[in-house]
């Protein structure tokens, strides 16, 4: 131990507060939280026998501290959870990809509506998530917005002048505030059904749409009724695929963890109204050494700070060290009185041991996949550092546009997740400009198309399955100054914040980059730029491919224009059938004539017409 360190201890308060270790780099270890910051950072630095493993490892490193007080101690919850996002020390258990969850959210205006949304804002909204499964959170939903039918349109309600509604309101999907067919009160009790769904509360609301139901009928308001009949018939299709876990109807959590060689992954079995209503799967990462209390802990505080609803009930695999520091956080949180709990037996026990084997199971396959994912990681790292990138990349998705003297010209859009291509959420444009060869105007025309169908399926996600609405973090247009101009100005058009976006240019390998003059060059073996390389070349190979295709249909087109007996139907179903003029010549009549359904005498004509013409 250095004098620094010594005096520092010294002049340690008793307050709560957060504290950071340093080594003599001073890069941060390790950041910690304590209600007393005397007693608890003066521990690590006695007799070494009564320390764990890691924490010896730990303390071997610290050259230097720093410590930061708060008033409370559940301020030095938030405080710890913060610092440790934003310098991700080595020593302490963090969640991966934590900035990738993302959370529904009920807007605050008169007639609100449901967002998808990838981070919480103080803004007046109410919020539900986080969610690790974006598939199942978009089928539930779906769901909710048919049963509750909130609006999906972005109009600023409520307008002075009503207008006729949508299609939306015709077939039952919306209450048409934009016509003042509903006042803000009764549209007000959709919204709060739509969130208590979103919540879990299924059975409550099925109980209470079946005494509505029952209401109507008696006022012979049959209609009325019958629609209320739909409704509960798709809740209670809900309730079936919910298991019953408790008898009691209670809301609480129960929280599995299995741990790996420096991993571990935790579930959350999300319970409300004693129904099994959602799990959630968090990856983390962890020291070396570390044991079940050592993760648990940091997970609580890590999940609990993020998410939107805390139940009365914490249900746990293993007492934490600091439970009665825990609850107190947790009660502040919620505005109410929570206890963690570890059962020994009963119902509660196996749900517990449930989700640890979940655990264990999702961790399993977790570690095979990190294999693969290894070397992209450290190639992402590395572009994030050395591009001071905004956030980590995990999603990039590059555009490329292709075409010969502005005619057949076709963009592309590639996207990369974790460092590898998700060749299923590959798109082709085929670009509406023509005549002439501009690629930057074909870039931005592109992706505008792309950008303003992804916000109008973050607005609406009954819209073709979402293929668009996950926004990337890193924006890769193939091309220099222009490109990257015409992609910043595309963004800026639709009020798009918070993407990083890029040029990459193929002749000198340059980087184009926002607010830089002068573009960027990395080492030649740069993991970085081989991987921008790798994005950049698959998509032009991907619009190329398509060009040419266009390209082989327009030029075989041309051809059968010329030879009679052929129209339009005809043209379609032999470019359908062969594509190019080659394949076509390659076959001999009789299989023209059964692929394309046409006449023999006709395909030996295509291919008198065809051998001309190649002559």
């Amino acid at each position: 131990m250095n004098e620094s360190i010594e005096q520092k201890l010294a002049d340690l308060p008793s307050t709560p507060g957060v504290y950071l270790m340093k080594d003599a780099a001073g890069q941060i270890l390790y950041v910690g939280k304590a209600a007393s910051l005397r007693s608890r950072v003066r521990s690590y630095f006695q007799s070494p026998d009564g320390l764990a493993p890691r924490t010896q490892a730990l303390v071997s490193e610290i050259a230097d501290l720093e410590v930061i007080r708060t008033a409370t101690e559940p301020e030095a919850f938030l405080l710890e959870d913060a610092l440790i996002k934003r310098h991700q020390p080595r020593f302490n258990v963090r969640l991966r990809d934590d900035k990738r969850y993302p959370y529904l959210r009920i807007t605050s205006e008169p007639f609100p509506r449901v967002l998808l949304v990838r981070r919480r804002q103080a803004d007046g909204g109410r919020y539900f998530g986080p969610f690790t499964n974006v598939k199942a959170m978009r089928g539930t939903l779906k769901l909710a917005q048919k049963l509750f039918p909130i609006r999906t349109c972005t109009l600023d309600l409520p307008l002075k002048t009503p207008r006729r509604p949508c299609l939306n309101f015709d077939i039952g999907r919306c209450l048409g505030p934009c016509a003042g067919t509903v006042s803000e009160t009764e549209y007000a009790t959709a919204v709060d059904g739509a969130a208590r769904f979103l919540e879990g509360r299924v059975a409550g609301l099925a109980r209470e749409l079946r005494a509505a139901m029952e209401d109507a009928a008696a006022r012979q308001e049959y209609e009325r009724a019958a629609g209320l009949r739909d409704r509960l018939g798709a809740l209670l299709r809900t309730l079936e695929r919910q298991s019953v876990v408790s008898s009691d109807l209670a809301d609480r959590d129960a929280i599995g963890l299995a741990l790996g060689e420096g991993r571990a992954c935790a579930q959350v079995f999300l319970v409300r109204e004693g129904r099994l209503s959602a799990r959630e799967t968090f990856h983390l990462r962890t020291p070396e050494g570390a044991q079940v209390p050592d993760v648990l802990e940091p997970f609580l505080t890590q999940y609990y700070a993020q998410a939107t609803t805390i139940p009365r009930e914490v249900l746990l695999p293993e007492a934490i060290g600091e439970t009665e520091a825990m609850e107190v956080w947790l009660t502040s949180v919620r505005g109410s009185a929570v206890r963690l709990i570890v059962p020994k037996r009963g119902d509660k026990r196996s749900l517990v041991l449930l989700a640890s084997d979940n655990a264990r199971f999702a961790l399993k396959a977790s570690e095979k996949e990190d294999v693969v994912r290894e070397a992209a990681t450290v190639a992402l790292v590395e572009l994030a550092e050395s591009l001071s990138l905004a956030t980590y990349p995990e999603r990039i998705e590059a555009f490329d546009i292709s075409n010969t003297q502005g005619q057949e010209a076709t963009g592309s859009m590639v996207v990369f997740e974790g460092g590898r291509p998700r060749r299923d959420a590959y798109r082709r444009f085929k670009v509406h400009i023509s005549g002439k060869s501009d690629d930057v105007a074909m870039m931005s025309e592109v992706l505008r198309r792309r950008f303003r169908r992804g916000l109008a399926e973050m607005a609406d996600p009954t819209i073709a399955r979402g293929k668009f609405s996950e926004l990337p973090d890193l924006l890769l247009v193939d091309g220099g100054r222009g490109q990257l101009n015409a992609a910043l100005a595309v963004l800026k058009e639709l009020n798009i914040e918070g993407l990083d976006v890029l040029g990459l240019a193929k002749r000198q390998e340059e980087i184009y980059a926002p607010d830089r003059g002068i573009p960027l060059s990395l080492p030649a073996d740069s993991r970085a730029l081989l991987l921008l390389r790798h994005v950049r070349d698959e998509a032009h190979r991907f619009a190329v491919s398509y060009h040419r295709r266009l390209r082989t249909r327009r030029s075989l087109g041309s051809v059968l224009d010329e030879v009679p007996g052929i129209g339009p139907k005809r043209k379609s179903a032999l470019v359908k059938a062969f594509g190019s003029l080659e394949r076509v010549l390659a076959a001999p009549p009789e299989e023209i004539s059964r692929r394309a359904e046409i006449p023999l005498a006709l395909a030996e004509r295509i291919l008198n017409a065809l051998g001309r013409n190649a002559a």
